[in-house]
């Protein structure tokens, strides 16, 4: 078993280097034509901002619209354990995938529009407590106070530490005998929670710990938003008698949406496609407490579905495209930045 994980890693760093090399080399190639073309011939005296423009664009193509592609193919074949030499490509078995992300069970027994709404509500939960924990620590860190360099690099500290390790620490503080959370629950007299075994719970404690990583950045970008408040107004409503609720109300607030809609936004798209924390949580693979990112990922590399994961993927594209337009067209968030 050891020797074939290694022979697997090992291919797949070959397979890693020579896509990197071929990368390299068509860059390499396109700069020699470029430079050739617009600087010997043409004598343009633009050729050293198209040279540099050239690797860009043939980078993003290699590494994002080139996949893209090839995951919108793959969408409209039957490609799985049993066809994946042997598949098909045609719009009848592109239909038929997409049928099938609506009509039967996308995991074993969940179907989609349930794992979609255990999506939408992730997702509301953790940003709505992203949202109001970093809004209120920016507002506690935006004031003159003794150590405040300290308390801000103490509060980031969630989100500079990797991912899978803070969420691994977690998995094991939510542990039913040893879990530093079931050990103060009983040390005050309450039962202990069957944190991996019950859905409920099992959510409740993916929750928690993506709310915990995700505060510090929110907060460090409401903060660097309210520094950029002028004072002035808080001065002016002041004299003019205004409440502190007031001053949040009609001045912080109004101020600070060209910030939180971005930040919103982002919030929604890394939590909605957030894996880690669910899946890592997820230690018993509960089907209950699956979102859609995790079932994608166990429908095309558990189950092998290749051809139908493609197609699921595009539904979650189009989905997480469509929550993110209708909140910046409703809030209207962006609009200083393209006026």
């Amino acid at each position: 078993m050891e020797a074939l994980t290694a022979e697997v890693v090992v291919n797949t760093l070959k397979e890693l280097g020579s896509m990197v090399l071929y990368i390299i080399l068509g860059t390499v190639i396109l700069e020699i034509l470029v430079y050739l073309v617009l600087g010997k011939i043409f004598k343009s005296k633009y050729t050293l901002p198209y040279m540099l423009m050239i690797a860009a664009i043939f980078g993003i193509s290699m590494l994002v619209i080139y996949p893209i592609g090839y995951e919108v193919r793959l969408a409209f074949t039957n490609m799985g354990l049993r066809h994946f030499r042997t598949y098909t490509l045609s719009w009848a078995q592109g239909l038929k995938n997409f049928g099938l992300i609506f009509s039967e069970p996308v995991l074993k027994q969940i179907r989609f529009f349930p794992l979609l709404f255990r999506t939408l509500l992730w997702t509301a939960v953790n940003v709505v407590f992203h949202l109001a924990g970093g809004l209120g620590l920016a507002l506690l860190l935006n004031r003159q106070m003794r150590g405040r360099g300290i308390y801000r690099t103490l509060l980031v500290f969630p989100w500079a530490v990797p991912q899978i390790i803070a969420v691994l620490a977690w998995k094991g503080e939510f542990h039913y005998e040893y879990g530093f959370v079931n050990v103060m629950l009983k040390s005050i007299g309450m039962q202990p929670i069957q944190w991996m075994v019950s859905p409920f719970w099992n959510f409740a404690a993916a929750c928690i710990t993506n709310i915990w990583l995700g505060i510090p950045f929110m907060m460090v970008i409401i903060l660097g938003g309210l520094q950029s408040v002028p004072l002035e107004f808080y001065d002016a409503a002041e004299i003019d008698g205004a409440s502190r609720w007031q001053q949040f109300r009609n001045i912080t607030l109004p101020l600070l949406k060209p910030v939180l809609t971005p930040a919103i936004v982002l919030g929604i798209i890394w939590t909605f496609n957030n894996f880690n924390v669910p899946y890592m949580i997820n230690a018993n693979e509960l089907e209950t407490t699956d979102i859609l990112v995790t079932a994608l990922f166990r429908a095309a590399f558990e189950y092998h579905r290749y051809g139908f994961s493609a197609a699921f993927a595009m539904v979650i594209f189009i989905v997480l495209f469509i929550i993110a337009s209708v909140y910046i067209r409703m809030t209207h968030g962006l609009k200083g930045a393209y006026e």
